[in-house]
């Protein structure tokens, strides 16, 4: 599975696009199953991020706790509302963070002269094409709306678009983006017959998705009630994916809609939820091949089981930072993993190389390539980072694991955790903790709420009340540590080459490099393992230093099985050094570091014009063109082209120093 990563320090910088978050549009965009969660086996391509690997999420679906629509949206405001503060004091906090070396990262394979510079400086100077199997690059570029040889009710009529007046689209409208405080709008059918009504029913729900309508009888009049399907559970049925529709389906049509997604400063899964609740249908009905996380533009692939491309196209008119085109009608889903990668184009704001530092930086990243950590993402922000907890869960040692989540932590962390942490260690009551808790979805009301229902003495049970996905999170967290501390153990001692004892894939076997066919063989070649009860070691000193480190952890390599199943860690096989392909780069000069220094698809489409650059600007950027191969992290990429920590804590206090 693949999860393009991309959270980022969120610093306040002057003219970021962050600042002009539409208050009405988080309320209205509240998201059900929002979770962070783990990633294994998939792409895992990010930028300087704090968050946890979001990935497995298939599972997602069906494990999250249900909240109450009310809490769901107190939850949302809360999380949106208790953001970061000025750059100096989230510096401060981020002191307590980690940095590379913490996480084992700390080589690099090519011996140019580092340089500083800014990533995402704006979340628009970081933009991701997904990379379909067939190898195509999703593009959004066209908003047509393919034509159906049969007619089918869910398309509208030409009557549909004009049965309704200005005035009622005006007043839909207010109502859909929850503009006023009506909790409905009323329209009187003026030739009351049933095909009349149905003409409005239909136009209200194509025109206006989100929006449910009912008839009634008022002082002899029939009138049309249009009204908020989310979060009137009462009012209307939602739809499952085995039964999506009453209406027909054309037989000649596809059952799947595929669609390019192109969003801003989004999450996918907060995206799909968001489609479903104005489309009226469950999260489940949608596919997709990886997801991308929120601090980027990205463009990817989705596929919806019996939604018409007229009713997807409906939504751009009234969604912020979506677009939705590229519709097509096929027989298919789509499955996690399916895709080659992602193309990434990437700004590096105020950059000090000089042009040889900068040419010998992208050459070698080009013919060499870079180590293939897991990036800081991985292992979380705050000062417990998630490979501890991971590590206390495969030790069986529950009341670690506990604590780990419970207890308070220095650094960077929302006001009402601080509390609840406080409330935690000084009471040890899950009851009086959860109060001071109002945000119930993240992991540590999870757990409490767990602690409430099984008992203290059953914490193995209160833990599984988190969402799977969140659990193995922890548990391949360690798995990533080990990895990169091993690999920086290989690579120190027998550098880039292949050598006897290291392990290579045989289709997908691993074998060791015998003495006789090592020149057959480059580092290129090398894979390294995840620690685990199905895989094999290298025959050199990297195998013992393996052994070292788990029976330092009080673990046994020879016995990875958990007595819970769930984390029982079978392993895998991670290539070593990563070389990426379509390597592309450009330094330009800029003065306004509120222009964006490329265009986008939306740009295109729009019309918008190329930026004018000056030719002698007071700052450089580095605009940088890579495609990486799934369960890669584009950071380590840029770590390798700069030579500087990527950790949030470095990047936070060189953009605070660039803010002063």
């Amino acid at each position: 599975m693949e999860t393009v990563e991309m959270n980022s320090v969120s610093l306040k910088r002057p003219h970021s696009e962050d600042d002009v978050t539409n208050a009405d549009e988080i309320k209205r965009q509240k998201i059900s199953e929002k979770s962070e969660t783990g990633n294994d086996s998939g792409q895992s391509v990010e930028t300087v991020t704090g968050q946890p690997d979001k990935s497995l999420l298939e599972d997602t679906k069906n494990e999250i706790i249900p909240n109450e629509e009310s809490e769901e949206q107190e939850d949302e405001e809360l999380e949106d509302s208790d953001e970061d503060g000025d750059p100096e004091s989230f510096a401060d906090m981020m002191k307590h963070g980690l940095t590379e070396s913490d996480v084992g990262i700390t080589k690099f394979v090519s011996s140019h002269k580092g340089f500083s510079g800014i990533l995402k400086e704006r979340y628009s100077d970081f933009v991701v094409h997904e990379i379909g199997k067939d190898g195509r690059v999703s593009h959004l570029d066209d908003f047509s709306v393919p034509v159906d040889d049969e007619v089918n009710f869910e398309d509208p009529s030409e009557e549909t678009f004009t049965v309704l007046s200005d005035e009622d689209k005006q007043r839909l409208e207010e109502l859909q983006l929850l503009k006023n405080k009506e909790t409905s709008v009323a329209i009187e059918v003026i030739e009351d017959t049933k095909e009349k009504r149905t003409v409005i029913h239909q136009a209200v729900k194509s025109l206006f998705p989100g929006l449910e309508t009912k008839t009634e009888d008022r002082d002899g009049k029939k009138y049309i009630i249009a009204y908020h399907a989310a979060g009137k559970k009462a009012l209307a049925k939602v739809r499952t994916a085995t039964d999506p529709r009453k209406h027909s389906w054309p037989k000649s049509r596809g059952s799947y809609c595929h669609f390019v997604l192109y969003k801003e400063n989004k999450d996918t899964m907060d995206a799909i939820n968001v489609l479903s609740k104005f489309l009226r249908v469950k999260p489940n009905i949608f596919s997709y091949m990886g997801t991308k996380d929120k601090r980027a533009i990205t463009v990817q692939e989705i596929a919806v089981l019996r939604i018409t491309a007229q009713r997807l196209a409906h939504l751009n008119k009234c969604l912020m930072n979506f677009k939705l085109g590229n519709f097509s009608y096929k027989n298919h889903p789509l499955k996690l993993g399916e895709l080659q990668g992602n193309h990434f184009t990437v700004v590096l704001r105020n950059i000090t190389g000089t042009d040889d530092q900068i040419e010998q930086a992208m050459h070698s990243l080009r013919e060499i390539g870079f180590i293939n950590y897991y990036g800081m993402q991985r292992f979380g922000t705050t000062a417990v980072p998630t490979y501890q907890i991971g590590r206390a869960i495969l030790q069986n040692s529950w009341n670690e694991v506990m604590d780990l989540i419970l207890k308070p932590r220095p650094g960077a962390e929302k006001g009402y955790l601080v509390k609840c942490r406080e409330e935690w260690a000084k009471t040890k009551d899950p009851a009086a903790a959860l109060k001071k808790l109002p945000v119930k979805r993240c992991v540590e009301g999870q757990l409490l709420r767990g602690l409430l229902k099984y008992g203290m003495k059953n914490i193995i049970s209160a833990f599984g009340i988190i969402p799977r996905n969140n659990r193995l999170m922890y548990i391949h967290s360690y798995q990533s540590y080990v990895w990169n501390n091993m690999v920086s153990k290989r690579i120190e001692e027998y550098g880039l080459r292949a050598v006897p004892g290291d392990l290579t894939l045989k289709g997908a076997t691993a074998v060791h490099i015998e003495e006789g066919d090592v020149d057959n063989y480059t580092i290129h070649d090398v894979v390294m393992p995840l620690p685990g009860f199905d895989v094999i070691y290298p025959k050199h000193k990297i195998g013992e230093a393996y052994k070292e480190m788990l029976v330092a952890d009080n673990l046994d390599i020879n016995n990875m099985r958990h007595k819970i199943r769930d984390y029982s860690l079978s392993g895998a096989y991670r290539k070593i050094i990563i070389r990426p392909q379509n390597v592309n780069w450009e330094v330009v000069a800029y003065d306004d570091p509120r222009i964006p220094l490329f265009t986008t698809d939306l740009d295109k489409l729009e019309g918008k014009p190329l930026p004018v650059l000056p030719t002698d600007g007071k700052f450089r950027a580095l605009k940088m063109e890579f495609s990486l191969p799934p369960s890669t992290y584009a950071t380590m990429a840029i770590r390798e082209v700069l030579k500087m920590d990527t950790s949030i804590k470095n990047q936070t206090q060189l953009n605070t120093t660039w803010l002063r």
